[in-house]
This record gives C-alpha cells, structure tokens and sequence, in this order.
C-alpha cells in the first residue's frame, strides 16, 4: 500500500492526482475490505479518509462462521462457551464467536491490497458528475484536491459522504456504552462471551426501556461489558446507558476495578436499501446494517469479493461497473429480504418493555439454522418470513399482536413475503443453502430446544471445532489447537451450571462421544 497526505498538496489539480479506477471514501472496515478486493484485481485504487491507516476503534465481533477463511485469522478470541438470558436461566447458544483483532484485520488487508491501493489522508466533499457518457468522476477535497476516476465508492460510515441513506420512519437507533475493565469478581461467567443478557436490577422501573448485557471475557481479570439499546426511537443517551450499565454491575456486586477503555456507539439500524445512482453506496452507508442484530462487519468482508469482481469485469466502464456491482449487491431478493428485515424492527420497535426478551426468547427456542439464518447478512425473503411465522408460533400474545401491527403497517411486504413462503419449499436446507462458505453451517440446537439426535451431534461438532480449531490468542477460553479436550468439555459444563436440565444432558453427551473417541 502507498501512503500520501492530501494537506500536503493544498494546490492539487487533477493533473497533480493521476487518474484511478476506483475511488473509496472511508476508512472503515468495509470501505478497506472492498479497496483491498479491488487492488487485489489488478484495479488501481484510491481509499480517501481523514486519517492515516490506523486500528478499527470499535468492538467488533462476529459468529466465526460468518468470516471469510481469510480472516478468521484475525480474530483476538474466540468463545466456545456463548450463552443468551432471556430470563433466569441461560440458553447455550452453541456456536463459536468471535472477537475480531482489529489491528490484525486492517493490516490482512491492506497487505492483501499491496501497492495497487494508495492511502490518500483528506476528505471528499462533493463529486462532479459526468459531464458525457464515459467521461470520468471528479471528486473534490477539503484542501483543493481534485480526484479523477472510474468509480467511486461511497462508504464513509452511516451517515454517507456523496450519498444520502434513508431511514423509513425516522432514524431508529441502536446505541452502546460499554468499558474494558479488570474486576475484582467476575461480572460474567468466566471463560464464556454472553452475547445478551436481558435480566435487570430489581430498581429498574418496570416500564423502563429494555436494554441488556453484553459481554466477553478477555483473559484473567478483564472482561469488556456493555450496557445495550437494541433500537428506540429516539436512542438511549450515552448518559443514560452509563448508568444502567454501573447500576447493573453495583447491583450484581462485580463494579470495575479499573476501567481501561470506554466505548460509546450510535448508529441507525433502519437504512433502506439504496437505489442505483453515479456513486455506488457500500458497507453501513449501503444499508448493510443487519435489521436485527446491528451487525455488518462480516457482512461487507464477505460481499467485497462479488462486487469487486464485478466492477473488474465491467470496466473501464465506469457507469457498467458501478450498476454491475450495485446489482451485485442487491439483486432483487436481497431487497425484498431488506424489506422485510426492517418490517421485524417495526415490530421490535413496538414492543412493549417486556416484549425483546420475550421475542428473543422465543426466537432461541427454535432449531439453530433457523435463527442462524435468520441472523446472516443474506437470507433470501423465504427463509427469513418462516422463521418469522414460528417465532409468532412461540410468542406470547403481547408479542403476536405487536407482529401483527407491523405486518398490517407494511401489508404490502407481508403479502409478498407469505407468498414467497408458499411458494418455496419449505424445507430446512433452503435455509442452509445461503450460509457462507464455513465452519458449521449446518449445525443446530438451541438451549431451550430438545433438537433431534443428528442436531445434537452437530452441536458437538462445533463445541469440539470451536476449541481445536480456532485461531487468536488463547487465554481463559483455552482455544487453542492442542488443547485437553476432556478438561475444556469439563470447563465448558461448569460454566454452564446455570442452564436448564436438558443442556446438561446435551454437554453429559458431549464429554461421553470425546471420551469414546
């Protein structure tokens, strides 16, 4: 990768700035991810932010299935031992996650890029746009600068740069303070990542708005907690979110010892899909934000391939290349799946305070591809309404009516939605069709759920992978390649003491089919 300041060239002209073929704005992961598969093609390619190349600041993590291969190599932990509380008891979620090395990501990547990819240190303002068919965009900087190229790309982050993302309704906000710690008592089960904990202090106002606990276990006496807003609208403050998270830690007895970082994340969980247009919008500014969870990282490492590719075969046709990769990005179902995932946040949206962890504790009740699937970046409309009808199965009234209300807001959805889903077959493969290529696509089970035998079998499958075949460092998970597997199974059970009389059975399991292997 090549390196320039654009505050030191105050006087650039397009002559001063040679031509590129693709342009990026944004120095997120996204915006990296798809400069990297675009050097990676032999294209020339300019990636203009404001600052140097320097770590990813937020928290990202990530089911470790959902990484490309590639960057499972990046990945700072990763927990065997993951868990949600929708209520008193805990589910085991079953399937490995991830806590991505963000130093480690971007230098994958940038080394991925190699010297195709120039890091220009500015900031974009506008873009000229083509003054006749073929003719090349003119993007303008801060400091004077004018950058000529084929394509450019807009992933500045939510708000966009060149682009203007909608939010149907009003922005409906996911918001986050968390802190990296040292605790004298651990403030979650050691050696476990609890990917949300719904449970509250006994002060909390009964009509409060929910939020919960997220939390991982980086090693000794240091944990990363979070307190969590899944969406409002308006958000939660940062103020307030501070509060609840300290309340929730004072009352479980476990406050920090020593605070090391704190994290604050606002960010709006409803854009819709963008149309095409002379600026292709990509990463969160493209609506990448899952609907549900918030997640997009793994999301745009695993789309940057196919649009990359199709911009390489497009050009030198900038208009081509930059509606090949649009269509590449959102082919027709994967709209309507948006749609349909932002019809779930309106429902999610209007639930009652106790509503999410009844939704969500529904939602662990059902077969594990299906909830997996339901949270992946690219379920396709049939898979994503069948899991949404057994959640209405499972759901208590308050819950059902609150679905139904969405449905009715956005009829049009719904009918196309059910219509693809009679349409279909309705069958658990269609859903594992659309995994990434991976670790354990096909695996399934809940901890709420008595699965069948063979899906009892694919939990140990993962259990057993999660610990030899994870990459990262190893600290209190003991993930690592050699490990003892009988003394990690038994790890593994006492943190899980906590989870309901069928999980038992399912680790007793476990630990028999190692100890007769």
């Amino acid at each position: 990768m090549q390196h320039d300041t654009a505050a030191s060239l105050p006087h650039a002209t397009s002559t001063d700035s040679p031509m590129t073929d693709v342009l990026v704005i944004g120095g997120g992961p996204a915006g990296v991810a798809l400069a990297a598969e675009l050097a990676v093609r032999g294209l020339q390619v300019r990636l203009v932010a404001p600052h140097p190349p320097r770590r990813f600041a937020p928290t990202y993590g990530a089911w470790l299935d959902e990484l490309p291969a590639w960057a499972r190599a990046c990945t700072a932990d990763v927990w065997a031992d993951v868990r949600a509380y929708t209520g008193p008891k805990a589910t085991a979620l079953t399937r490995p996650y991830a806590l991505i090395d963000n130093a480690a990501l971007l230098e994958s990547m940038l080394a991925r890029a190699g010297k195709n990819l120039t890091w220009t240190q500015g900031t974009v303002l506008r873009a000229d746009p083509r003054s006749i068919p073929g003719a090349l965009l003119l993007a303008h900087g801060a400091a004077g600068e004018r950058w000529p190229a084929r394509v450019i790309v807009d992933a500045g982050g939510h708000g966009g740069t060149l682009t203007q993302p909608t939010h149907p309704g009003g922005a409906a906000l996911q918001t986050a303070y968390g802190i990296t710690a040292t605790f004298a008592h651990p403030p979650s089960a050691p050696g476990a990542m609890v990917w949300m904990d719904w449970r509250q202090p006994s002060n909390l106002l009964p009509d409060a708005a929910p939020t919960f606990l997220y939390a991982m276990h980086l090693g000794g006496q240091r944990y990363f907690v979070q307190e969590t807003s899944l969406v409002a609208r308006p958000g939660l403050t940062r103020t307030e979110l501070e509060a609840r998270l300290h309340a929730r830690l004072n009352a479980a007895g476990t406050p920090p010892s020593h605070i090391e970082f704190t994290e604050w994340v606002a960010f709006p969980m409803n854009t819709a899909a963008p149309e095409p247009g002379p600026v292709l919008a990509y990463g969160a500014a493209g609506g990448l934000v899952h609907p549900v969870s918030g997640f997009q990282v793994s999301g745009a490492l695993a789309d940057a391939p196919a649009v990359a590719q199709a911009i390489a075969d497009a050009l030198p046709d900038g208009e081509g290349a930059t509606q090949a990769a649009w269509h590449a990005l959102w082919p027709p179902e994967r709209r309507a799946a948006r749609e349909l995932g932002l019809m779930g946040l309106d429902a999610l949206l209007r639930l009652p305070a106790d509503g999410l962890p009844a939704f969500f504790h529904s939602f662990f009740r059902l077969p594990a591809t299906h909830w997996h699937a339901f949270l992946a970046p690219r379920t396709p409309t049939p898979a994503l309404a069948r899991t949404m009808l057994r959640v209405f199965a499972h759901a208590p009234n308050s819950v059902r009516l609150r679905l139904v209300e969405a449905a009715v807001a956005a009829s049009s959805v719904s009918v196309r939605a059910l219509g693809s889903v009679f349409s279909a077959q309705p069958s658990i493969n269609t859903a594992l069709t659309f995994f990434p290529a991976g670790l354990h696509a096909h695996a399934s089970g809940s901890g709420m759920t008595q699965p069948e035998q063979s899906q009892r079998e694919d939990q140990h499958e993962i259990v057993e992978d999660g610990m030899q075949g994870a990459t990262g460092s190893a600290d209190a998970n003991g993930l690592d390649p050699n490990v003892d597997r009988e003394e990690k199974l038994a790890e593994l059970r006492e943190n899980l003491a906590d989870v309901t009389h069928e999980e038992g059975q399912r680790l007793e399991e476990a630990k028999a089919e190692v100890a007769a292997e």
